[in-house]
């Protein structure tokens, strides 16, 4: 499935680091920022959580809720989320009906060996629960300023 900007975006439910659900559609009235990430722990993946961790007062004057998504199953979640100190909410998609649904389990390739993963990918939802932006591929160092930039220009509002 392509998404795409002016759709809906697909309604999901997915486990937090406790276990508890958390649900897309009880967002809406927020700007939700939904980035995908390959896996909890890796380098690229700290340095784009850690990121969203140390601005995260800059999502929350904007009015915006950021979930994170991987693969990984709950117990992984909860562990990058300790180890990291993040102050938003991860969610784990392990049986990957979400990143399949949102376009972006794919192929991907590295010293040789193809394999399937997560594409690092962000979503904007705006707050009537339409795409508002999507940036595929982001650079994990890149990734806080692009969407907090992306917020500011299109009207994000204070809280």
């Amino acid at each position: 499935m392509t998404l795409t900007v002016g759709q809906h975006a697909p309604d999901f439910t997915l486990p937090d680091p406790k276990g508890t659900p958390v649900t897309l559609s009880a967002l809406r009235g927020k700007y939700v920022v939904i980035y995908f990430y390959p896996k909890a722990n890796t380098p690229g993946c700290t340095t784009q959580a850690c990121s969203i961790r140390d601005e995260k007062s800059a999502f929350d004057k904007l009015n915006a809720v950021v979930l994170g998504i991987s693969p990984d199953p709950v117990k992984n979640v909860a562990k990058f989320v300790s180890a990291q100190n993040l102050n938003f909410t991860l969610l784990a998609d392990e049986d990957k009906t979400v990143v399949e649904t949102y376009g972006v389990w794919v192929e991907k390739s590295m010293y040789g060996r193809t394999y399937m993963g997560a594409e690092r990918t962000t979503f904007i939802v705006d707050p009537a629960g339409k795409i508002a932006a999507i940036f595929p591929k982001v650079k994990p160092g890149e990734h806080t300023a692009l969407v907090t930039n992306w917020l500011k220009e299109n009207g994000a509002v204070a809280a």
